[in-house]
Parts: structure tokens; sequence; C-alpha cells
């Protein structure tokens, strides 16, 4: 592994030219970076939009004084396409837990981290939220997952459409009795626990199967009028698209591993250390002197690791003095 150090850009640039860098974001997840003159940290932020989170801070702050002095310092906007809301507030938080610049309120961030945890014991099956991983033969794990609201509200639809809990063999009279409503008995707990593991582990099928279960109910809801119900089956399923979406700022059984990309001058590094995406550096730098860097990019992150350089490339150009 690598042991290049990548300092920031030493480009200057004026505030001015900052705020036109923007148009070169794109409408799409990812966390952002601010910089002053002397390439300090100012603020670092995450997006559901990019271009339209970043540019908000020059149309929509000017009754925040506090953000308003911040704007007025920004020099160079760095920013990172996420595959994922849920990837970009994972790499938010690795960010702020190494560095807290001055205008972050809070390191880390506010959401608690979470696990899925399916059981498949005879006489208490189904899925749970889980702070902690505390294995045993029936159970399994998934995760982590930011945002304990989100992810219940996940678990809640996936129950909704795959009711495992009902699989227990042990169920009073009425409890069989909803059973029967939904086509569930002991029988059917194997293919369930397979159903639910394969949605968990982000199978496309699966995964299109259970969207279009929740969306079908939700519809239904609606066409009844019974907008309550259509409105919390809405909330699960944006709930479970946080779940399934791509994620590998955060995860469980990652190597530590250096990714490396390269465009128009511009060198990134991300590192992976202990699972966690934690470090996000860039610097000029010759093809030459890239290439070697960036073929030890392991194949899974190469076009990550190449479209944030190119989009590194872009804000560079743009952050000049006017």
């Amino acid at each position: 592994m690598s042991s290049t150090r990548l300092m920031p850009q030493t480009t200057t640039a004026l505030p001015g030219s900052a705020r036109a860098a923007v148009t070169e974001l794109p409408h799409a997840p990812g966390v952002y970076r601010f910089r002053d003159a002397q390439q300090r940290v100012l603020y670092i932020g995450r997006a559901t939009s990019l271009r339209r989170r970043v540019g908000s801070y020059w149309t929509s702050v000017s009754d925040d004084r506090r953000l308003a002095t911040m704007v007025r310092r920004v020099a160079r906007i760095e920013a990172v396409v996420c595959d994922s809301e849920h990837e970009a507030a994972w790499l938010e938080r690795n960010l702020l837990e190494q560095q807290l610049p001055r205008w972050n309120k809070t390191a880390g961030g506010q959401e608690v981290p979470v696990w899925i945890r399916l059981s498949w014991q005879s006489e208490a099956p189904g899925i749970a939220v889980v702070h902690a991983v505390q294995p045993s033969p029936e159970t399994r794990h998934w995760g982590p997952y930011l945002g304990g609201n989100k992810v219940r509200l996940a678990a809640a639809g996936l129950d909704r459409v795959m009711p495992l809990a009902y699989a227990d063999a042990s169920l009073s009279g009425f409890e069989q009795d909803l059973a029967r409503i939904r086509r569930v008995n002991p029988a059917t707990r194997q293919a369930l626990v397979e159903t639910l593991a394969a949605v968990l582990d982000r199978d496309p099928t699966a995964v299109a199967s259970v969207r279009v279960d929740l969306v079908g109910r939700r519809d239904a809801a609606a066409h009844s009028l019974d907008f309550e119900r259509a409105a919390r089956i809405q909330a699960e399923a944006d709930g479970f698209e946080w779940v399934v979406a791509p994620q590998r700022a955060t995860v469980s059984d990652a190597e530590d591993v250096d990714v490396y990309g390269w465009a128009e001058g511009v060198l990134v590094r991300f590192e992976m250390r202990s699972g966690r995406l934690c470090a996000w550096r860039q610097q000029r730098c010759a093809e030459a002197a890239a290439h070697p860097l960036v073929s030890t990019t392991p194949a899974t992150w190469f076009e990550f690791a190449r479209r944030n350089a190119e989009l590194a490339a872009r804000l560079s150009r743009r952050c000049v003095p006017d």
C-alpha cells in the first residue's frame, strides 16, 4: 500500500470563482468541502443534489449571518459524487469524525448507526433493528446503516411484504388467524428467510419485487381513500430505498485500501481503513507520477475514483483567479 501523502491543491483561488464552479457540480448525491484562500477547510457537508445544495449557499444564506460570513471566505469547492444519499451520509460522518472544520457543529452527524437482524429461530423468527451485533447460530446481521428511523421504516415495509414473524410455531389462536390471512406458516419460514436475505444482500430481482409490492399496496390504499395508510407505506418504501441503495463508505468486512483516480493533472486519493472510507485528498500531479498509483486501485473502486477525479479536475479549472 502506498504511503504517498496528498496535500490540498495550492492554486490560489478567489471567492468569486468558487461560485462559478457550482455549475460543474452534478445533480447527484455527494459530499462537498469548502476551502479558503489559504486552503484551510471551512466546512464539510452532504447533499441529495450537489449542485442545488452548494448553489444555495450563494442564494439562500443572506439571513444567516454566520453562514454568510463563511461563504465570503470560500475560495475553492471540492466534491465527491456518491452512489446514494446513504453513502454520502456515511462519507460525511467519517470525514467529520477525522476533522471538524470551524463551521461544522457536530462531529460525525446526528444519525445513529444500526443493524438489521434476521432471525430464523422456530419460536422467534423475524427481523429487528438493533444497535449492536450479537452473533448467534440462527441469526444474521446487515449493516451498519445510518438513521434509525429510516431503517425501522424499512424493516416495517419488509415485514409488511414478508411477515416472517407469523411463521412462528407458537402463535396464539388470534395470531394464527392473522398468519392464515397473510398466507404464512412454519412451513414457509425457510423460503421467507431466504428471500429476506436476498433483499438485504441487494439482489436486484429480490429488491425489485419488494419495491413493486410496496408501490402496489400504497396505490391500493390511496385508491381506497385510505390516505394515512398510503402515506405510511410510502414512508416505508422510502426507508427501504435507503437500506438497499448502494453504499460502500462504511461496511463491515472491507480491507484497508488506497483508491486513486487521475484526470487532467489532478490526483484524488481515498483511504479505506477498518471498513470506513475516512480520508479524501487531492493534489496537482503529472500523469506519469499518477499512473503507478492509479494502477493499484481495485477494479471495484475504479469507476468511483475516475468520476471523482474528473469532477475534481473540472472544479479546479473553475476555481482560479477571476
